[in-house]
């Protein structure tokens, strides 16, 4: 190893160690040591000292082992007279970077000093699952850490415009030079979030932590480790984690300490100045420390060292096309064009038709384009119909297809989708219609994208869209009878009807034992996969997560457990799961991973069981936040009395229906309620308790077990007198 590197390494470890010694003397002797510190919405303390060493810091005097520990890391400060240069050393000092980074941080935040301006500070934990489907299906393959400044605002516009086009969360901040690149960046108006892939998480290299805490925290949510298991969480980040740093400007001993703790983690870093490179093997997967002088090269660089598998969707539009785009919005001071929503009428549909009907790549305009836009109008009606055909499609595929125009047509930059069929809104930014992005262009993203995802069932596609009014309300009679009838179809699809659900194996990219099994009437707890989409993923995909289950020999009917389910569960979590019912919550349910848009879980005192969804960071009656319960749920673990779900599961006959279903919720957040909306009373009417709703208790009701009994007792709830639960 460099002894150039190590010693600038040791040396930055001092000195953050010395500000975390100096900071926590300070708020212990101000605030006293009982006082209570934390991040916000998380359920591991101070994630790498929980991770790391198993530890649980809640207060100011609970810091102070955890710096002690930190300081047992510190080698000697190099001299020139004795000098042994040793990796160990240089390693263990970013490791106690990292936590002595960690304490100030939590310190800052105890004082109001976090998060920093225009800057997310710490990420919380329903950031990390919401996100958690576009870790593990490949729509976002890796993160970059930038630190520092680009020599001018256009590269680092083009730098993080790169990683966008590769669909790569960028985390940026740090600086050098005293400037940072989120200022370049807001000098560019550059939209930055996580719905646009960029995120800036603080000014300072010590900030930096938070990038790293969102990658640790990975091996507790989505990995099933246990805090304080230290080699298996390092071993879990350098191989399911596809993080690097990337270095811009003159790096001082901070930035070297920082990237030492960065590389102990499995993180390579890449530098775009002059610096001697570390290229051990085992520490990272290639490369440990590199530089790049050449920023054309400098993203490509930076991806092949940490080894990341990218797929560049190459659509021919004049604008850029990626994943990381889906979350942009258009708003008015930008916008060109737009269909739907409340300006006008627009609607989408999909429909199967022979091949002697379709014309492949055929793009068809009845009316005027954006170009034609009558003078001081900016909405237009709208109907895009895509018309497709191939020997393995089938009419159940439509909607799933049918479903994708949203997310393709939201990876082109500057143009914004919200909702499908009647009820879509598409905007198009001035920026994107300078460019020279058109209508024609929609067609030549659907008919590239679906190619490139659905080859395997279509062979052919032609889009025809109408800007003409009495063109839209024709074909939109049509489009309606027919989503009414995919709908009807769809409802009346039962478990009992078919003798084979699905597999999804797509979250053991990062929860390695989980297993997810769909069944008609029980969606992916992610909330993004039905019954439909694993078959059609299957007749896609052959040897693709989703595989075909024949339910065998059944085992017991109540709580839905049947032999050859049992043996595939058994066979691919690893041999850590044996049986799993998929009707019941309290007898051998299914696992969880940690994307989960819900949290079934028990509450003895009612006999009943909450719901919390993931958006909801409030308290709940069983004590826990969702945070704190996604902590002990996930992972891969199957957990009696608790269940990760998806939301409209819910609403499912199936639901829990070994503990009676529905009538076993006592309480549920009011916005969950609001987003089930007509359904869940529908649903309630079915049972035959037309004012459950209304029994069921909320946030604005009782936060607590006693609050919520009394409650629960007073509007004579159905769960009551229900056999116990338990």
């Amino acid at each position: 190893m460099s002894k150039f590197v190590a010693q600038a390494a040791i040396r930055g470890a001092w000195q953050v160690y010395k500000e975390a010694e100096d900071f926590l003397n300070k708020a212990i002797k101000e605030r006293g040591p009982e006082q209570k510190i934390g991040f916000p919405e998380t359920a591991f303390y101070l994630p790498m000292a929980n991770a790391l060493l198993g530890a649980k810091v809640e207060t100011l005097k609970e810091v102070v082992p955890i710096l002690e520990h930190a300081k047992s890391l510190l080698p000697q400060l190099p001299t020139d007279k004795l000098w042994l240069p040793y990796l160990g050393d240089a390693l263990n000092a970013g490791m106690a970077t990292l936590f002595a980074e960690e304490i100030i941080v939590v310190l800052r935040y105890l004082y109001e000093q976090e998060p920093q301006k225009d800057c997310n500070g710490f990420f919380t934990d329903t950031i990390m699952r919401s996100l958690g489907i576009q870790l593990v299906d490949g729509r976002m393959p890796g993160f970059a850490a930038i630190l520092g400044a680009a020599p001018d605002n256009k590269i680092a516009v083009e730098i993080v415009r790169q990683f966008q086009e590769r669909s790569i969360l960028v985390f940026v901040g740090a600086s050098s030079g005293g400037r940072s690149i989120i200022d370049q960046l807001l000098e560019e108006n550059v939209q930055m979030g996580w719905d646009n892939y960029i995120v800036p998480y603080g000014r300072d290299t010590i900030s930096a932590i938070y990038p790293l805490h969102w990658a640790i925290r990975s091996a507790l949510t989505f990995g099933g480790l246990k805090p304080g298991q230290a080699q298996k969480c390092l071993f879990y980040t350098k191989e399911r984690v596809f993080a690097f740093g990337l270095t811009l400007g003159k790096l001082d001993d901070v930035k070297y300490a920082t990237g030492a703790g960065a590389i102990n983690m499995g993180f390579p870093i890449i530098a775009d100045t002059d610096i001697p490179e570390i290229r051990p093997s085992g520490i990272t997967s290639y490369e440990a420390l590199v530089k790049e002088l050449d920023y054309k090269k400098i993203v490509p660089r930076c991806i092949e060292v940490r080894g990341v598998k990218v797929r560049i969707s190459q659509v021919p539009v004049p604008v850029s096309y990626a994943a990381a785009f889906e979350g942009e919005r258009v708003r008015k001071e930008n916008l060109h064009a737009e269909f739907g929503g409340k300006a006008s009428a627009s609607f989408e549909y999909l429909s199967t038709k022979s091949s002697e009907e379709v014309e492949d790549a055929k793009f068809e305009l009845f009316g005027p384009d954006i170009d034609n836009l009558p003078e001081g109008m900016k909405s237009m009606p709208l109907a895009i119909i895509v018309e497709v055909a191939g020997r393995k499609m089938q009419k159940d595929f439509e909607p799933i297809l049918e479903r994708q125009i949203h997310r393709f047509v939201n990876y082109a930059m500057g143009i914004m989708h919200v909702g499908q069929r009647e009820m879509n809104w598409i905007r198009v930014s001035k920026d994107a219609f300078n460019k020279g992005f058109r209508l024609k262009h929609l067609g030549v993203i659907l008919h590239a994208m679906i190619h490139q995802e659905y080859n395997a069932i279509v062979d052919k596609v032609q889009v025809k869209i109408y800007t003409k009014q009495e063109d839209v309300d024709r074909l939109l009679k049509d489009a309606e009878k027919a989503f009414a009838e995919r709908d009807e179809r769809l409802m009346g699809m039962k478990d009992e009807s078919v003798d084979t659900f699905y597999s999804c194996t797509l979250c053991q990219s990062f929860a390695p034992n989980h297993v997810c099994i769909i069944t008609p009437e029980r969606l992916g707890l992610c909330g993004a996969y039905s019954w439909l989409d694993g078959k059609a993923s299957f007749e896609i995909t052959p040897t693709g997560p989703n595989q075909p289950l024949k339910k065998g020999k059944l085992i017991d009917e109540r709580i839905g457990q049947w032999k050859d389910i049992n043996d595939f569960i058994y066979s691919k979590s690893n041999k850590s799961i044996e049986k799993v019912s998929m009707y019941s919550l309290m007898d051998d349910p299914q696992s969880s991973c940690g994307c989960f848009e819900c949290i079934v879980a028990i509450i003895p005192e009612a006999n009943g069981v909450m719901v919390v969804n993931r958006d909801y960071s409030g308290m709940t009656p069983c004590g826990m936040t969702f945070t704190t319960l996604a902590g002990s749920v996930g992972g891969g673990v199957q957990t009696p009395g608790f269940l990760g779900v998806g939301k409209l599961y819910i609403i499912s006959k199936k639901f829990i229906s070994a503990e009676d279903g529905l009538k076993r919720v006592v309480w549920m957040p009011k916005e969950l309620k609001e987003i089930l909306g007509d359904r869940l009373k529908k649903r309630c009417e079915e049972i035959g308790s037309p004012d459950l709703l209304d029994k069921i208790g909320d946030e604005t009701i009782a936060t607590n077990a006693e609050e919520l009994l009394k409650f629960l007792e007073k509007n004579n709830h159905p769960a009551l007198t229900l056999p116990p639960i338990m």
